[in-house]
């Protein structure tokens, strides 16, 4: 199987949610709250929703993509985990647009976004920031994981070769600074609490919404 064969039914696989979600369930077992919903932006093929939900019962999970075929995939992983009861039809939902509708997404008290802000124009990432200071409560939790630059330099040759080919690929994509995002998110009434080294030179990045 490659890494975007579908495999039975609707679903896709991905090889990197296997060897990522571990490490990134045992960072959001101390950054999310107790109780709520939890929104996933650019949810992908839902193998990581689907499989964080069981470990966290008293949170309810919301996936979104603008991919019809991402969508799909989501509702069929859904289905195989059993996690129907606590996770969400998926919704379309673009990062990058003005504002978001939070009326389908009740008692909402995170947000996340994995492996989302290099791979989609710099303005997703604004429209990730400000929809997330408008629709979280206070001490709503924004996290997001990817890699990113430290003071405006790479922390990694690999990260740099990396941005370099998604700068080929599309030149709205690449590496972000995380104090350039750190710095929009402050614009939005967010406090970076922790960031959080993680395998293969990515960081997990935890915001607070303050009151």
């Amino acid at each position: 199987m490659t890494e975007t064969d579908p495999v039975p039914d609707k679903r896709l696989d991905y090889a990197a949610t296997s060897r990522n979600r571990e490490v990134i369930l045992d960072v959001l077992k101390d950054a999310l709250p107790g109780r709520g919903t939890v929104l996933e932006i650019a949810s992908g093929s839902g193998q990581h929703i689907t499989y964080f939900a069981p470990h966290f019962p008293r949170l309810n999970w919301q996936p979104s993509d603008p991919d019809p075929a991402a969508r799909a995939s989501i509702d069929s992983w859904r289905k195989a985990a059993g996690v129907e009861n606590t996770v969400r039809p998926a919704i379309d939902l673009d990062a990058s647009v003005d504002i978001w509708s939070a009326a389908a997404i009740p008692d909402l008290t995170a947000i996340m976004a994995i492996n989302m802000i290099h791979i989609s124009p710099w303005s997703a990432c604004l429209g990730l920031l400000r929809n997330a200071g408008r629709i979280l409560p206070p001490q709503g939790v924004l996290y997001l994981y990817g890699p990113y630059k430290v003071g405006n330099v790479h922390i990694a040759q690999s990260n740099a070769d990396f941005d370099l080919s998604l700068r080929a690929q599309d030149p709205e994509w690449g590496v972000r600074n995380l104090d350039d995002v750190a710095e929009q998110a402050l614009k939005q009434n967010f406090q970076l609490m922790k960031t959080v080294r993680m395998p293969a030179n990515n960081l997990s990045v935890i915001f607070h919404r303050k009151d």
